[in-house]
């Protein structure tokens, strides 16, 4: 009698540890290691502002431990995959609720640019200044979705960002001789956009305010649960 041989199929291998996608958590403790050194005098500030960018490009957590090696708390030390340790900050979307990747990427290098007008949100934006000027007016936007994450970054530059009157702004971050400041806004519609900002200044400005006077229309026509996350 003939046996068939049966070939098994190889499982795919795991990804290595520097393969594994970096998480918010990864990024912002590398950023916490750059703002340390950039205190210390240990980077310039071109050189922070510089590492920074790389730390909010970075997909794997690989990608990361270049930035930090010659750094005190960052020496041969590939980041390790954590949880976000954001849990206590409210109104911060749970893990795994927005896309890693952002939808718009608003970068200012020795220049200006702005998101403004009737222009549709998607649920993560990076904003980006260096010696420069970002404007995010989500005013008299429209959103397809409930929640917003806008990740902030500013390095002798300014970062506003202004909403409707009628959502949801919640924030978390700090400054180097820098000003990050949110205006914590909750409103009374439970199904209202939520925008969390978040990020880092290094002698720079990070702000997000409600604009007076202007409100999200028909937030229940245009938050629907068919585009929430």
């Amino acid at each position: 009698m003939d046996l068939q041989k049966q070939t098994a199929t190889p499982a795919a291998a795991a990804p290595a540890p520097g393969e594994l996608r970096a998480s918010d958590a990864d990024r912002d403790r590398i950023a916490d290691i750059l703002r340390d050194a950039l205190a210390e005098g240990r980077l310039t500030a071109e050189e922070h502002a510089e590492r920074v960018e790389g730390v909010y490009r970075a997909r794997t957590v690989g990608e990361l431990a270049p930035l930090v090696r010659d750094l005190p708390g960052g020496q041969d030390r590939q980041p390790r995959p954590s949880a976000p340790s954001y849990a206590h900050a409210p109104g911060r979307p749970a893990a795994g609720a927005i896309p890693v990747d952002p939808d718009d990427n608003v970068v200012a290098v020795f220049s200006s640019a702005s998101r403004k007008g009737r222009w549709r949100v998607g649920r993560r934006i990076h904003a980006y200044s260096v010696f420069g000027s970002v404007e995010i007016d989500l005013s008299e936007a429209l959103f397809e979705y409930q929640q917003v994450v806008i990740k902030a970054v500013s390095v002798f530059g300014n970062v506003e960002v202004r909403v409707p009157a009628n959502i949801s702004l919640h924030g978390s971050g700090g400054g180097v001789l820098g000003n990050f400041e949110v205006d914590s806004l909750d409103a009374g519609d439970p199904r209202a956009p939520v925008v969390y900002v978040e990020g880092w200044s290094v002698l720079g400005n990070i702000e997000a305010r409600p604009r007076r006077g202007k409100l999200v229309a028909d937030i229940l026509d245009r938050v629907t649960g068919k585009r929430t996350p």
